[in-house]
């Protein structure tokens, strides 16, 4: 077997002296309230490679969160981002028009798995990509009531913080925005059931609630990650989609699909909703949409998002020129063969380890996900299923140490999410995995 070149480059201690300075920097600058998963500073980043002020090299399995699909620092992207930079740093799509902006609406129109006429405006994170999804159900339906999801996320502003649903987000900043109703989500895993048990269990339900929480005629839409991100990259199960996608036709309600994490390539299909053979209404869409850069696009059928009035959707830096050019090559990328079946390659060499780890340390409890967007996730034991959020930060701890940055997830705190690149390199995968695999074994083997 040959020999893998070796990507990892650990100098010092981690954190490094020059880390630990900013990072001091950091807590007395910035509130405490900002997470952070890892005690480092970053100095520059290549592909799947970060290098930190210390000259210590880290393979990135968490990509910004599901931001970098495309790799830190494309060389098209760069390019289009510079010569951009030279002729127009700002406008406002709110004062007049620019081309790219044009441009990206036209191909996010074409591209969304969404069959008709279709329209987009763009904005600045997918929080308010979400804000904008619900206004436009709510002008078009002219009902007020949303359901989501247990275990779904959707942003941290006042309407989103609300739809989400994990308590961590939440507690001390309620008040929180009404007409938000909360559905069972079919996480088969964790309520110990087949995937068809889960989906008939939370299908019962939703019917129940509009007994008993809220009446049909009163939902404008449901919201839902067809990936559950935050929740522990749970894929909806397609059935399930089915069951609401109906649901919402024949009330007249408009089904939103959250595609901020799970977009843009990164399930091995541009959208997670064109596996599920459901069409949504509105297809929101941020992360891996600009390369890094902020941006969010809220896509739907032109017939329902020209329902709202002139004036009441934008903002002043939503579709800024940076960020609309850097989609513009994004887009292009994605769309060359090859680019999607990566995430599937990719997802297929992690599942294939991981499924071997699980055989020999049973506390790894479930892998799952969708195309190279895997979770692991740690329990007490296979058969109480008891989550454990410390084995996790643990094991994080250790791949740092090692050279590669890894993240939690999961309503529990007690998943590993994986997000690399789309960009890395086979060995550079083997590479990663082995120190991923060293750690578990140290953790929970």
């Amino acid at each position: 077997m040959t020999a893998l070149t070796r990507s990892i480059n650990i100098r010092t201690e981690i954190p490094g002296p020059r880390s630990r300075a900013i990072v001091a920097r950091r807590e007395a600058a910035v509130p405490n309230g900002l997470y952070k998963a890892h005690q480092i500073a970053v100095d520059h980043a290549s592909g799947a490679l970060v290098t930190d002020v210390d000259g210590n090299t880290f393979i990135d399995f968490i990509g910004g969160i599901g931001v970098l699909n495309a790799g830190h620092c494309p060389p098209e992207v760069v390019a289009a981002i510079q010569a951009q930079a030279a002729r127009l740093l700002h406008f406002s799509a709110l004062v007049g028009t620019y081309e790219s902006y044009v441009e990206l609406c036209e191909r996010l129109n074409v591209a969304v798995p969404i069959s008709g006429p279709c329209k987009t405006i763009l904005s600045n994170s997918g929080a308010e990509g979400v804000e904008n999804a619900i206004k436009f159900a709510r002008a078009a339906t002219g009902r007020q009531a949303i359901i989501a999801f247990e275990g779904g996320y959707h942003g941290r502003t006042l309407m989103t913080l609300s739809l989400t649903s994990k308590t961590s987000f939440k507690k001390t900043f309620g008040p929180f925005a009404p007409e938000i109703y909360r559905a069972p989500f079919p996480a088969a895993y964790r309520m110990g059931l087949s995937e068809a048990e889960a989906v008939v269990r939370c299908w019962e339900a939703f019917e129940r609630m509009l007994v008993a929480g809220v009446g049909a005629e009163a939902i404008a839409a449901v919201i839902i990650e067809p990936v559950q991100g935050e929740g522990g990259f749970i894929p909806v199960p397609a059935e399930f989609m089915r069951r609401l996608r109906a649901f919402c036709t024949s009330n007249g309600s408009l089904l939103i699909a959250d595609e901020v994490q799970c977009g843009f390539g990164r399930t091995g299909t541009l959208f997670a909703s064109e596996q599920l053979g459901v069409e949504p209404d509105i297809l929101v869409s941020a992360k891996s949409i600009a390369a890094g850069l902020p941006l969010a696009a809220t896509t739907g059928r032109a017939e329902l998002l020209d329902r709202a009035h002139v004036g009441g959707i934008g903002g002043t830096y939503g579709g800024n020129p940076l960020a609309c050019v850097a989609a513009i090559e994004v887009l292009k990328w994605m769309q060359q063969p090859g680019v999607l079946e990566r995430a599937n390659q990719v997802g297929s060499v992690i599942r294939e380890r991981a499924f071997g780890w699980q055989r020999e340390m049973p506390r790894l409890g479930d892998v799952r996900g969708l195309g190279a967007m895997i979770a692991l996730e740690l329990v007490r034991d296979p058969a109480s299923r008891e989550p454990t959020p410390d084995d996790v930060l643990a094991v994080v701890k250790y791949c740092a140490e090692h050279g590669v940055l890894t993240m939690r997830a999961g309503l529990y705190a007690n998943c590993l999410r994986l997000l690399m690149p789309l960009t890395i390199s086979d060995d550079q995968l083997q590479e990663g995995l082995d120190v991923l695999e060293d750690a578990l074994r140290a953790v929970i083997g």
